[in-house]
């Protein structure tokens, strides 16, 4: 459950050195707290009514926020002012109970002490009007939503939220859900971040950490560790996935600044998150969850890379142009990446397999790679078959192994032409097709040199 986020492990991340507190950096805040006043939060839960709940324990975390600096809040609430008619539903609804001011705390918890839960639920609309709730000012402007209900006015709640992201109004909202079903829940994952508060000591603890991740920035950065201990490896490409649904949250460029420190990325600590660091092969750390008001580092360690350097022997020209070259981690035989040949590929430390698509194909094992170390895998230069057969046949060309290196099966095709081979022993096999006897087949053994041209005639 998303409330997990709550119990921090030290095992995938760490706070900085020195614990740094980085939120005197941060730009004002206006909070906007949208709140559930419909019929449905008369209901009972862990034993008092939702309503009441609710109302107590933002009251009390208002009470803690009286005095910061830069911090303005305000309260909208929906459902408060017309009763619920089955058909009738009123879903204007929604009114902006306490405007945004400093200092105006108290204010908020009185305003909730009054409320009566009343009528229906429109949160699409609700958070269309929110909009114009907030300021003209450059700050940081959240919108903090607690229901316990899906939209009821036959509209979009995640096309409201999405517009109001996309135009900068609002970071991505906060939702909580008190008691919300478990078939409903999935309706609030596009409006923004959704928790789901299961009981009333879950509710306090989860509207904690996202009025503290509110208020205050979270940040990290990704140390990949070389053979020495020292997070020096960079200039490599990293992904950031929301782990719920996969969806990429940030996408960068790993980079070391003039004083040799990772980059330092903002993030929202709300979700849990996948990371993966696109070497090869990838380092990948799953349910990230990152520690909010601190500079969190995620850590790799053994990320040091060689080269890999696939070639053919003596740099000459070739008719292979650029081959493709397949790379298996040993043991492995999923690939891992194909990359052309005589270009350098940085690696992990480790053992890999190299796969070069010749005719016959070369299978290199066991290259070792290590740190800071070239490991150049080069095979023998090919050479050419200039093949004259002239009329329509069976064919193959078998290498010294008897196996297959081209064939020709249908019958209705000339296998006279240039193919390029690398260096060995070979046979030609021929039949024409309207020859109807094994007494006419054409056998001929040659032989294939690296950089020579090789000629073959049925006719000689």
């Amino acid at each position: 459950m998303w409330w997990a986020l709550l119990y921090p492990s030290v095992a995938i991340f760490a706070q900085g050195d020195l614990g740094e507190d980085i939120s005197d950096d941060a730009q004002d805040t206006e909070i906007l707290f949208v709140f559930d006043a419909s019929n449905s939060m008369n209901a009972f839960w862990d034993g008092n009514r939702k309503i009441e709940v609710a109302s107590r324990l933002l009251s009390e975390s208002l009470e803690e926020l009286y005095g910061i600096p830069g911090l303005e809040l305000a309260l909208r609430v929906y459902g408060h002012q017309t009763k619920f008619i089955e058909g009738k539903q009123d879903c204007d609804d929604t009114e902006l109970v306490i405007p945004f001011a400093r200092g105006n705390n108290l204010l908020i918890r009185k305003a909730l002490s009054r409320l009566q839960a009343r009528g229906t639920t429109p949160i699409a609309r609700s958070l269309q009007r929110a909009a114009e709730d907030f300021s003209n000012q450059d700050s940081r402007k959240v919108i903090i939503l607690i229901t316990d209900g899906i939209e009821a006015c036959d509209e979009d709640p995640c096309v409201v939220s999405r517009m109001l992201q996309e135009s900068g109004i609002i970071v991505k909202p906060f939702i909580i859900g008190i008691g919300i079903e478990e078939a409903y829940k999935e309706t609030f994952r596009c409006v923004g971040n959704f928790f789901d508060a299961s009981d009333t000591d879950t509710f306090r603890e989860i509207l904690d950490i996202v009025i503290d991740q509110a208020i205050n920035g979270t940040s990290f950065e990704v140390d990949l560790i070389d053979g020495i201990g020292e997070a020096s490896i960079s200039n490599v490409p990293i992904t950031l996935l929301d782990a719920h649904d996969a969806l990429i949250a940030k996408q960068w460029m790993h980079t070391l600044n003039a004083q040799g420190f990772p980059d330092t990325i903002q993030v929202d600590p709300v979700p849990t998150y996948d990371l993966i660091v696109h070497t090869v092969p990838p380092l990948q750390r799953k349910g990230v969850r990152f520690q909010p008001r601190t500079h969190n580092h995620v850590r790799f360690e053994n990320a040091g890379q060689g080269t890999l350097r696939a070639e053919f022997a003596r740099g000459l020209r070739n008719g292979y142009d650029k081959l493709p070259v397949t790379l298996f981690e040993k043991g492995n035989a999923e690939p891992l990446i194909v990359f052309p040949v005589n270009q350098d590929l940085f690696l992990l430390e480790g053992t890999y397999d190299v796969y070069f698509p010749t005719h016959p194909p070369v299978f290199v094992e066991d290259v070792s790679i290590q740190e800071n170390k070239l490991s150049p895998v080069s095979i023998p230069q090919p050479g050419v078959l200039q093949l004259s057969a002239f009329r329509l046949g069976y064919a193959a060309i078998l290498d010294a192994n008897h196996e297959v290196v081209h064939q020709w099966s249908s019958g209705k095709s000339d296998p006279s032409g240039q193919y390029i081979l690398q260096p060995g022993d070979y046979t030609f096999v021929y039949r024409a097709r309207s020859a109807q006897s094994i007494e006419f087949s054409f056998v001929k053994s040659f032989n294939i040199r690296s950089g020579n041209t090789t000629h073959l005639s049925i006719n000689g």
